[in-house]
C-alpha cells in the first residue's frame, strides 16, 4: 500500500473506532438494564451512530374470574416506531411501593405471543399489575400500575333454601323458592321426586343476599319432594355442590273428594222401631272424604292435623229447612269461622215451624272430626221449642252433600263445592 492511501484510510478508521468507542460508553453508562440500543450506519464512506429507545410500557386492563386475572394492553414500540420483542408482567399489592411479584400462568416470564395474558392462581387480594416491554435483551420502563384487581378466591358458604310445606294445584306451575346467599350471587337450583326426575332453575340474588325462584314442578311425581341451592359468587366461586342448601316439600295436586254419606239413626237405649226413619235427638249425618282435611278449614278454632270435637252448651245448631236440606250453624265464640255446607236428606223429614236441634250438656248437638278415619260427623241435638219433625217414618233415601267453598285438604286443594251423592240410608 502506497503511503498516500495509508494516509486516506486513517481518518475513516479512526472514525470507526470512535462510533464503538461511543456504543460501548453508552452501554456502560446505561448498565446491563438499559432502554436504549444502538446500531452503526455507512454514509458515502462515514460511519454514524444511530440510537433508539424502547418506550414505556403501556398500562393494562384487568378483568377477574375467580382466581384468576385476565390482563390486556396496547402493543409496545421503540421511540422510532420498532416493534418490542416481548413484555414482562408483574403484580402489586398495592397502588405504590411494595414487592414486585412477576406474574404466573401464561403471563410468567417474557411474553412474546402478544399483548395480553392471564395469571392464574391469583391469591386473595386486590392486585395492581404492571407491563415492562422488552428488546432483546434491554427492557424498557415500567408501566404505571393497573386499576386494582380484586380476587376472591373464597367459595361461598351454602345458600340457605325455604319451600312450601306443600305443592298443591294452585301453586304446582310456580312453585315459590326463596333464600339469602352472597348478595349478587348465582343460586343453580334443583328440585327432585322419589323418583330421581328433576327440574332445575338459575336465578341470581340481589343486592342485600336475597333470591327467589317460582318453579314449574307439575311434571314431578306427587310424594316428597327435595329442593338444593348452589351459590356461585361474582367472583367466579363456586360452593361445595356436595353440601348444598337443601329444603323440602310434599307433593299432592290431588284433589279431594267425599267417597261416602251416611244418615244414621241414634240406635240409643230407649230408641224403638216407632222412632226410625223420623228425625229426633242423636241421629247423625257422617260424611268420608278420600283424604284428611285441614280441619282448621272447617273451623278456624281447629287445628290443620288433628281431630276436633265442637259439642258445648249451644255451640252447634242443626237445622234442617223446609226443603229437607241439612245444614249447621256454629257459635262465633266458639269457632270464628265455620264452612261446611248442606246435606240434601232425600226424604221428608220437615214438619213444620223452624227445626233446629241445638240443647246444652248431654244433649248439645256437636260437630267432630276424625283426621284418621277422615269423617265429618255432625249430630243432632235436643229440639229447639217451635218446630215439629214430620210424624212419617221415612224410607231409605240417598243424601247428597253440597260443601261450602274454601274446604280444603292437608295440602291446600280444595274440595269442589259441586254435590256429592252418597248411598242409600235413612235416619
Amino acid at each position: 500500500m502506497s503511503h498516500r492511501n495509508t494516509r486516506q484510510a486513517r481518518p475513516r478508521l479512526r472514525s470507526r473506532v470512535a462510533v464503538i468507542v461511543a456504543g460501548v460508553a453508552l452501554l456502560s453508562w446505561a448498565g446491563p438494564g438499559a432502554s436504549a440500543f444502538w446500531t452503526a450506519a455507512s454514509n458515502g464512506g462515514s460511519a454514524a451512530a444511530a440510537a433508539d429507545a424502547v418506550a414505556a410500557g403501556a398500562t393494562p386492563s384487568v378483568s377477574v374470574s375467580a382466581g384468576n386475572v385476565s390482563l390486556a394492553w396496547n402493543a409496545g414500540t421503540t421511540l422510532a416506531g420498532r416493534p418490542v420483542s416481548g413484555y414482562k408482567v408483574a403484580r402489586y399489592a398495592s397502588t405504590s411501593g411494595g414487592t414486585k411479584v412477576p406474574a404466573g400462568g401464561t403471563c410468567a416470564g417474557t411474553i412474546t405471543a402478544g399483548p395480553g395474558c392471564t395469571d392464574q392462581g391469583v391469591p386473595t387480594g386486590t392486585w395492581h399489575y404492571t407491563v415492562t416491554p422488552v428488546l432483546a435483551q434491554w427492557n424498557g420502563t415500567e408501566s404505571a400500575r393497573s386499576a386494582g384487581a380484586a380476587v376472591d378466591t373464597t367459595p361461598p358458604t351454602a345458600p340457605t333454601v325455604v319451600a312450601p310445606a306443600y305443592v298443591n294445584s294452585t301453586n304446582v306451575t310456580a312453585v315459590p323458592v326463596s333464600g339469602t346467599t352472597e348478595p349478587g350471587a348465582s343460586i343453580a337450583l334443583t328440585a327432585k321426586d322419589g323418583a330421581a326426575h328433576t327440574i332445575t332453575a338459575t336465578v341470581t340474588a340481589n343486592g342485600s343476599g336475597a333470591w327467589n325462584a317460582a318453579v314449574n314442578l307439575s311434571t314431578l311425581n306427587d310424594g316428597a319432594l327435595t329442593y338444593s341451592a348452589v351459590a356461585t359468587d361474582t367472583a367466579g366461586n363456586q360452593g361445595n355442590p356436595a353440601t348444598p342448601g337443601t329444603a323440602s316439600s310434599v307433593k299432592d295436586v290431588v284433589v279431594p273428594t267425599v267417597t261416602k254419606i251416611a244418615l244414621a239413626d241414634a240406635g240409643t237405649t230407649g230408641k224403638n222401631n216407632s222412632t226410625r226413619g223420623k228425625l229426633d235427638p242423636g241421629d247423625n249425618v257422617t260424611i268420608t272424604f278420600f283424604e284428611a282435611l285441614d280441619a282448621s278449614t272447617i273451623c278456624t278454632a281447629w287445628a290443620a292435623g288433628a281431630d276436633a270435637t265442637l259439642n258445648g252448651s249451644n255451640q252447634v245448631t242443626v237445622n234442617i229447612s223446609p226443603a229437607n236440606s241439612l245444614s249447621v250453624t256454629v257459635a262465633g265464640t266458639a269457632c270464628a269461622t265455620s264452612r261446611i255446607g248442606a246435606v240434601a236428606l232425600g226424604a221428608t223429614y220437615y214438619g213444620s215451624g223452624t227445626l233446629s236441634y241445638g240443647g246444652t250438656g248431654v244433649n248439645a248437638s256437636a260437630l267432630s272430626w276424625n283426621a284418621t278415619a277422615k269423617t265429618l260427623t255432625i249430630t243432632l241435638g235436643a229440639l229447639v221449642p217451635g218446630g215439629s219433625p214430620s210424624n212419617a217414618n221415612q224410607s231409605a233415601a240417598a243424601p247428597s252433600f253440597t260443601p261450602d267453598s274454601g274446604i280444603k285438604d292437608l295440602a291446600g286443594n280444595s274440595l269442589a263445592i259441586t254435590p256429592v251423592s252418597g248411598s242409600s240410608s235413612s235416619f
